[in-house]
């Protein structure tokens, strides 16, 4: 691994690490381990978060040496980075390039059986029944066996990746950086119909459970991300899918109630308040602030940049680490007994609840009859027919 110009010490770099070891691009700062990305067509570089400050210079190295790999010419990561300075990206809608950026992720980061990412693989070695094979296990999951992970069935994730690669490919052949499209006559899978709504009890259970859970010392044993609450009452009374919430900022509070800010076509509207939902807002802002204040970052002037979902060192919270989080809050709950395996229920599953729950389903803000019907799961009461 190649090193950079000898760096001074520091005596907050936790102490088991030897500091003229340290790999290029990494750094120490606000106890967590960062790594430096360049802008690919110059002009600084982008600071992102790796490892907490119990990591081994071993795993800092290993890192290192992963995102070299990864960033070579030629690799899917390298495309995707090259896509999102193009002008073809920048003419997307702002929340087209989120969308882009988080399957982006979600692809490069996909393990394969030789326990390298996808990312790492050289476009042309990929082939259509390659990408095939990717799409069905991401859709229909995989146990952790040796050195690949478990990946839970995500059929509607599989198929937002698929779309997405063959976009990125197609732009990469006409720009010369792709032989081929392999994503070209990929099959879609079938979208299953579950909803993995969850009963009340078992969602009033994990709400009370990650009420508790929050209020606990950050990382430490039996705690959970303190946004966690407020997330499952806007996913439920405002009925948002967690990329809406992931992206609510203080422009969609409003004296009236909450304005949504819906995708995939839907009609956006205001959610009237409720002490609960006023609660859920005030934490989330309170959380914010007090991250903001503690590593000295200045609030923003406008009411749309300021996002109400951050990260523990203040910055605006991604969707991966979102999912990551309520599936982390998910296992333990199951875990610990407070729901069973059974009644393991999706972020999104609270959208259905929401809107099962609802008077009127239209409030859950779908254009379509169809739509609505999908995501109303009560069951109508009919009368019998009358005797002739």
């Amino acid at each position: 691994m190649t090193r950079g110009r000898k760096r001074k010490f520091s005596p907050e770099i936790p102490g088991h690490i030897d500091q003229g070891a340290l790999p290029k691009g990494i750094y120490w700062g606000n106890g967590r381990w960062y790594w430096l990305e360049p802008h690919p067509e110059g002009g600084g570089s982008t600071k992102r978060t790796i490892a907490g400050k119990s990591a081994r210079l071993s795993d800092l190295h290993a890192f290192a040496e992963e995102q070299a790999s990864a960033d070579a010419a030629g690799t899917l990561s390298y495309l995707t980075k090259q896509f999102k300075h193009s002008s073809e990206y920048k003419e997307l809608s702002p929340r087209t390039q989120q969308s882009y950026d988080w399957l982006a992720e979600q692809a490069c980061a996909y393990v394969l059986k030789d326990g390298r990412t996808l990312g790492q693989q050289q476009v042309a070695h990929l082939s259509t029944p390659a990408v095939q094979r990717i799409v069905e296990t991401i859709a229909m999951g995989r146990p952790a066996t040796g050195r690949l992970p478990a990946l839970p069935a995500t059929p509607s994730k599989a198929n937002r990746i698929l779309q997405y690669l063959g976009r990125l490919f197609a732009w990469g052949m006409r720009i010369g950086a792709c032989r081929t499209n392999p994503a070209r006559g990929v099959r879609k899978v079938r979208e299953r119909g579950a909803h993995n709504m969850p009963e009340h009890d078992a969602f009033e259970a994990v709400l009370r459970f990650a009420r508790e859970r929050a209020t606990r010392q950050a990382h430490s044993a039996g705690s959970c991300s303190p946004y966690l609450p407020a997330v499952m009452v806007l996913a439920y009374n405002v009925r948002l899918r967690g990329i809406e919430i992931d992206t609510l900022t203080d422009a969609n509070i409003t004296k009236q109630g909450i304005y949504s800010n819906r995708r995939k076509g839907s009609l956006d509207n205001i959610t009237t308040w409720t002490p609960e939902l006023r609660q859920a807002i005030r934490s989330l802002q309170a959380y914010r602030a007090d991250r903001l204040a503690a590593h000295g970052r200045p609030t923003p002037l406008r009411p749309e940049d300021r996002f109400l979902l951050c990260s523990e060192s203040g910055t605006p919270l991604t969707k991966s680490a979102l999912d990551s989080a309520w599936q982390r809050l998910i296992a333990m709950a199951i875990r610990e007994q407070v729901i069973s395996e059974k009644q393991r229920f999706a972020l999104h599953g609270l959208k259905h609840r929401g809107i099962t729950d609802s008077e009127d389903p239209a409030d859950g803000g779908h254009a379509t009859e169809a739509m609505r019907r999908r995501y109303n799961h009560r069951v109508p009461i009919v009368k019998p027919p009358k005797k002739r």
